[in-house]
């Protein structure tokens, strides 16, 4: 077959598999789809015609707008820094301590505060309302998850995966007809869109809430929600000998393979294959040949390579064959965690390959291939560092760091290699380990002493503000000029979490939710009976109403009698106790028709729970199961988290300028990059550009110093 015919059969393929855990944040995923047909590769082809005939043109008119648009700017550059969770209290303290002296340089030289967050302090929903410049009722995303009104089980609030209507049968095979749907859930245009329309560049690279990749003036690599080849968030491969082994666990497959005296064979899982009437999944054999103790030899796809215990190999392609001459493509690792007495092999979740990307990661499609060809292969998972894989110890917490780090590493290169491109414009970067690392290793901390001291986490955790102290001092040493402004910026902040609430238990046990008779360990709220449930929770951020016209089964009626019980739950649940110790559980439970405002709030949770410290939703609740407790003590690696009230988490504000607005929000700093540029402030942003001193208003001091 040539290479043209391979190249239209391909884009014709859609691969839509179906909900699983979503790993990290349990939940349905994204699902996955090659979105294509054959007259939208024609279509492409024109449209790539037309861009080449018109580049002058385009190129000249981009210049005109640039320059307009630069004529009013205070500023040449805006460079932004996410550190994704950067807990305020703690960067005080360690800066204090004299542990980040970059960030205290830079402090003294512009500003450092605390950064009002969203209700939730959610990441998804956080970040949208920092790219969009709007609170949560503009931009439709409350939650990682959101019950879906018909069946109720949980659903991926940022993305929806949907296939092709109709498809043509030709024996085993099932051909698709038309596109893929992969639509992006989050509203309101991000303020890098608004730029653009002046004419004004942007990089933007692993924002979370930017998948699908959204066409702007500049380049675009997306993250959170990003799927893997399966479909999912992150589902983790585990192949050992031992006996007891074997099945499904939380994030991951745990296989049981048998050893035949060095030889070992394996099957690596891809996705389901859309194109079989069967849609049996897509498998890959592999064979690793053991040399000794300390050493394999791995055969996938024709190649040889080797694996050495406790490393983790580089990037590997896999390919699986979907039909006579076509095959998807994905990137995953291997870690050889022994051979004797009992071998173990665990392999990363499999990477949409960005040079060979079968779904849309980056805007334009060019630029993922552009970075894969300049650093390599690098994750494209939305959630990439395998956190459940650590707490099912498949890993080890050397090996979880391990990775934390080289996924850091990749974003860094790309990081670097942009604000070494773009002089003039947005940068913008998240960093996604720090909230990882926090995640999972804020476990046994240290006693608080009072007042703003924070207790002190494990020493992965300190080691991970050191070396972001030294990426904040490399990053200013690139933002020394007099027309750069730097933010470093943070959507929330951290605390341990002790002890899970079982919402629906609470709720179950006050009257307001009723439990089928012998179903209450379903998942996914399935052992609910809705005839006589009045309220229900699921995700991470609070409780619904179960009201008529808007929920399939809703027996509650809109207006006063649901304003009435929202009201009556929301008193009731403020004063929780935990009876393990009387500690208050709760700080505040927020109704959503009093903190949001804007087209969208409808869709939000009714009730958000705002939870003291040391407290958060349990496991079961995100994915609305009915426990046999309300109050459960969690032992997880996930030993840290920000879901409580959003007053105790702010996140960093961090400025090489000095910044006068006495309380910042995150909602802010969209205007203020646009006040910075010359760009009027769309009407409909709900931030406000921060007063922000222009070049060399204030005391001189030196830039921030190598540690």
């Amino acid at each position: 077959m040539c290479k043209t015919a391979k190249l239209l059969l391909l884009v014709g393929i859609v691969l839509l598999v179906l909900p699983s855990p979503a790993q990290a944040y349990i939940g349905p995923g994204a699902g996955f789809a090659l979105a294509g047909s054959f007259m939208a590769a024609l279509t492409a082809v024109f449209s790539a015609v037309v861009l080449l005939f018109t580049w002058p043109v385009r190129c000249l008119v981009r210049a005109i707008r640039a320059w307009r648009g630069l004529a009013r700017s205070r500023v040449k550059r805006v460079v932004i820094l996410g550190l994704d969770g950067l807990d305020p209290r703690l960067t005080e303290q360690f800066m204090a301590e004299g542990i980040l002296p970059n960030m205290a340089a830079l402090r003294d030289r512009g500003c450092f505060k605390p950064l009002a967050t969203t209700i939730p302090p959610i990441s998804p929903v956080a970040w949208s309302s920092f790219q969009t410049g709007v609170n949560p009722g503009k931009h439709n995303i409350f939650d990682f998850l959101a019950p879906d009104r018909r069946t109720y089980e949980p659903r991926l609030s940022s993305v929806d995966i949907r296939p092709p209507a109709r498809s043509l049968s030709l024996g085993k095979y099932r051909w698709p007809l038309g596109k893929a749907e992969i639509r992006l859930l989050r509203k309101s245009a991000p303020f890098w869109q608004v730029l653009g329309k002046s004419g004004i560049f942007s990089s933007v690279l692993r924002v979370p809430i930017t998948f699908p990749p959204e066409k702007l003036r500049g380049v675009q690599l997306s993250a959170m929600c990003v799927p893997d080849l399966r479909g999912t968030q992150g589902t983790f491969t585990f192949y050992t000998t031992r006996p007891d082994a074997g099945g499904e666990r939380t994030g991951g497959d745990v296989r049981h393979v048998t050893r035949n005296g060095n030889r070992v064979d394996l099957e690596l899982i891809g996705p389901e294959n859309p194109l079989r009437k069967d849609h049996a999944a897509m498998k890959l054999p592999l064979t690793v040949t053991i040399k000794d103790a300390g050493s394999a030899q791995l055969r996938v796809n024709g190649e040889k390579h080797t694996l050495r215990k406790d490393e983790y190999s580089p990037w590997i392609n896999v390919s699986f064959r979907a039909a006579p001459g076509i095959k998807v493509h994905g990137l995953c690792k291997f870690l050889l965690l022994g051979t004797e007495p009992e071998f173990s092999l665990y392999v990363t979740p499999i990477n949409i390959d960005p040079d060979r990307p079968a779904l849309p990661v980056s805007y334009p499609a060019s630029f993922g291939k552009y970075l894969s060809k300049r650093q390599g292969p690098f994750a494209t998972l939305g959630l990439a560092e395998d956190t459940w894989a650590l707490s099912e110890q498949v890993l080890s917490d050397e090996a979880f760091i391990q990775q934390s780090l080289e996924r850091d590493i990749e974003r860094e290169r790309m990081f670097f290699d942009s604000l070494d491109k773009v002089r003039r414009g947005l940068c913008v970067c998240v960093f996604d380990g720090t909230d990882r690392i926090q995640h999972t290793f804020w476990r046994d901390p240290s006693p608080a002493t009072g007042g703003d001291v924070a207790p002190r986490p494990h020493p992965a955790v300190e080691a991970l503000y050191r070396r972001m102290d030294d990426l904040v001092a490399r990053t200013a040493a690139q933002c020394n000029d007099e027309d750069t402004v730097l933010m470093i910026i943070s959507d929330h902040g951290f605390n341990q979490f002790r002890r899970g609430v079982d919402l629906n238990r609470w709720l179950e046990d006050n009257g307001y939710l009723k439990v089928s008779p012998g179903l209450r360990q379903e998942k996914y709220l399935a052992g609910v009976d809705w005839s006589a449930t009045r309220a229900f929770a699921v995700g991470l951020a609070g409780i619904f109403i179960n009201l008529k016209g808007r929920n399939a089964q809703g027996i509650v009626e809109p207006g006063p009698e649901a304003a009435a019980l929202g009201r009556e739950i929301a008193d009731k649940l403020a004063s929780l106790t935990d009876p393990e110790d009387g500690h208050s559980a709760v700080k505040t439970v927020y109704l959503a028709s009093e903190v949001y405002r804007g087209p969208y709030k409808g869709e939000a949770p009714d009730l958000i729970v705002g939870y003291q410290r040391g407290y958060r939703v349990s496991w079961d609740t995100a994915i609305g199961k009915i426990g046999e407790a309300v109050f459960a003590t969690n032992a997880k690696a996930w030993s840290g988290d920000h879901c409580i009230d959003h007053t105790l988490v702010p996140g960093v504000l961090l400025c090489n300028r000095r910044v006068d607005t006495e309380h910042p929000r995150l909602m802010d700093i969209g205007p203020t990059v646009l006040d910075l540029f010359g760009v009027d402030v769309p009407a409909y942003m709900d931030g406000k550009p921060l007063a922000v001193a222009e070049a060399g208003d204030g005391d001189e001091t030196p830039p921030p110093a190598e540690e």
